[in-house]
């Protein structure tokens, strides 16, 4: 029995640790996909740097509590999965949120973004979001665009001055 309670120990610590180090965390509620399409989330998951597992609640549940989540308790009941991502904010909520789109089994339930708690609706919000690169790219059309008049009215100007000279 004292094994048994070790090893529980073990993963709490296990997944407080996750919970910890993540930048973002999504929970969801897989049941009805098939086995076929839980390894397809998971690969996909996978290539984007995600970790994507399944625990016991109860242990999630004493995890959320040693770092302080305990928002997430109400979200877990029934078989839930938690997607863990170290370096990128976006990905997981991206991936998972486009996967439940086609499957509409899958249901996100709750996350964590950057130690904040998130509900099902910020973390929709969060995927709908431009990738970093479609983001620096507004914003660099978004500041080019006075120079670019500027250039634009400069040459106007010269080409209407060229025309009354000539």
């Amino acid at each position: 029995m004292n094994k048994a309670v070790e090893a529980k120990q073990a993963v709490v610590q296990e997944i407080a640790d996750k919970f910890k180090s993540a930048a973002s965390v999504v929970v969801v509620d897989y049941r009805g996909l098939s086995v076929a399409q839980v390894t397809e989330l998971r690969k996909q998951l996978r290539e984007a740097g995600v970790e994507f597992k399944v625990y016991k609640n109860t242990l999630v549940r004493r995890a959320t509590v040693e770092v302080e989540q305990e928002e997430l308790n109400e979200f877990l009941t029934g078989p839930n999965a938690i997607a863990f991502s170290t370096e990128d904010v976006i990905a997981p909520a991206k991936i998972i949120n486009d996967f439940a789109k086609a499957n509409e089994q899958l249901e996100i339930k709750a996350g964590l973004i950057e130690g904040t708690f998130a509900s099902a609706e910020d973390v929709k919000a969060l995927a709908e979001l431009p990738s970093r690169e479609g983001l620096l790219s507004m914003l660099l059309s978004v500041l080019q665009a006075p120079v670019r008049n500027f250039a634009l009215a400069t040459k106007a100007v010269a080409e209407q001055k060229e025309e009354q000279g000539a």
